[in-house]
């Protein structure tokens, strides 16, 4: 649930949050502690992506379990942005029950991204999806940040701005 819908109202209390040195900012109409100009139009660019409602929601929703200052979730908050990424390149090369390794070779092969790119994403969601990873039943905690939650909710973003900027306007690779 999106707290400020008026353009005008969530810039000036960004500009009010700045001007007090606040530790928050509106981000995609919920606060959360990320402040930095480029990683708030990161997340915001990529809430926009009406062409890929998948990835969004997913953004959105990893963006809610950052913010909740009561109970923040953040290994779920990485589960919700890296199934972003996957939920756009499936989005991008038109195949929905692609692997995420198939859809991002796919986006390489087709020049929409270079293979350390690729490499880089492999690599993360990997990280998530080990034997003691993020995305499965853990023996331990793992001692997850609220700095781990935004470097995936940040790195997410701008991945899915990226692939979509990079399309053929009909957003498939074919």
């Amino acid at each position: 649930m999106q707290f400020f819908d008026d353009e005008a109202l969530h810039q000036a209390m960004n500009h009010a949050l700045e001007r007090e040195l606040a530790a928050y900012r509106l981000v995609g109409g919920k606060f959360a502690q990320i402040t930095q100009e480029q990683e708030i139009a990161s997340i915001e660019a990529a809430l926009a992506a009406d062409n890929a409602p998948g990835a969004r929601n997913h953004l959105a929703t990893a963006l809610s379990l950052l913010s909740d200052r009561k109970a923040p979730d953040y290994r779920n908050s990485i589960k919700e942005s890296i199934s972003a990424v996957e939920s756009v390149a499936r989005f991008s090369t038109g195949n929905e029950k692609a692997t995420l390794e198939q859809a991002l070779k796919r986006l390489e092969t087709a020049g929409h991204i270079h293979p350390a790119l690729r490499g880089a994403f492999s690599k993360l969601y990997g990280y998530t999806s080990d034997e003691r990873g993020i995305r499965h039943a853990m023996l331990e905690d793992p001692n997850l940040t609220a700095a781990d939650a935004k470097f995936f909710l940040i790195a997410c973003s701008a991945f899915v701005s990226y692939v979509l900027s990079n399309l053929p306007a009909k957003g498939a690779t074919g």
